[in-house]
């Protein structure tokens, strides 16, 4: 007579969501954690609503500080040359203008050139002290634009100058020397000649039309260099007995353009 052997079972019961797809799975684990799932969902389209906000905001913020600039330096280019009043009108508004786009709109790259230009005008309208603060605070919020800098050190020399703050203009010219990519740097070299030249130091003059002429040879400025490193040779070293010819003058400092 045969025995059968009766083996048990050793696993235990099933678990039912192992007879579950995958896809099956997720939709239990969804289920299961629904109001994790909701409040993380809610709080990723919060996010992104926020960031879509202020990309809109600040697309919306440029655009009114172009529309306000382009405004400004309408008023600004358009001044009749032969209507004062009208002239000087146009370049105040342009200021106040100007001065917008600085204060209410400081994030958006038009505020940079505002800041430039608002310089610009201030001397224009002969307001020295706020062109001067305007061309510094552009130089300590923007110094990372170096080719801008430099111009506007340069500018900020002539504001000096105008003023009759010689010194300081000798600190500004010299400053664009020390900026790296400043594409100003032969004429600021010719403008501290002639400031050395107005001071009676023609040894410094000549310095600085000497370095002009040897770092810059291609420069619109190395002829008139050239030109004065040659009357000032002739000032240092007179003919024996010659009664020394009539001093060529340095020629002034320009008029700042629009």
């Amino acid at each position: 007579m045969s025995y059968r052997i009766k083996l048990e079972s050793r696993g235990g019961p099933v678990d039912e969501t192992q007879l579950l797809s995958g896809m099956e799975r997720f939709f239990v684990l969804l289920e299961e954690h629904r109001r994790t799932v909701l409040l993380g969902s809610a709080l990723l389209l919060a996010v992104v609503a926020a960031v879509l906000a202020v990309i809109w905001y600040d697309q919306r913020q440029a655009e009114q500080a172009l529309e306000l600039h382009h405004q400004a330096m309408t008023l600004y280019v358009d001044r009749p040359s032969g209507q004062a009043a009208k002239a000087d009108e146009n370049l105040k508004q342009s200021i106040v203008l100007f001065q917008q786009v600085v204060e209410q709109y400081p994030r958006t790259p038009t505020a940079q050139l505002s800041l430039y230009h608002l310089g610009n005008a201030l001397v224009q309208a002969n307001d020295l002290g706020r062109a001067v603060e305007s061309y510094k605070n552009y130089a300590a919020t923007y110094g990372a634009n170096k080719v801008m800098l430099g111009m506007v050190y340069q500018r900020l020399a002539y504001a000096y100058l105008l003023n009759g703050d010689r010194d300081q203009a000798v600190k500004a010219f010299s400053a664009v020397l020390e900026v790296p990519g400043a594409l100003n740097k032969d004429q600021v070299l010719f403008e501290l000649g002639r400031l050395e030249e107005t001071q009676s130091r023609p040894e410094g003059a000549l310095a600085r039309y000497q370095d002009l002429s040897k770092s810059y040879p291609n420069s619109p400025f190395a002829s008139e260099a050239a030109v004065r490193i040659k009357a000032l040779e002739v000032k240092k070293v007179p003919e024996a007995g010659a009664q020394p010819s009539q001093e060529q003058k340095p020629p002034p400092v320009p008029e700042l353009g629009k």
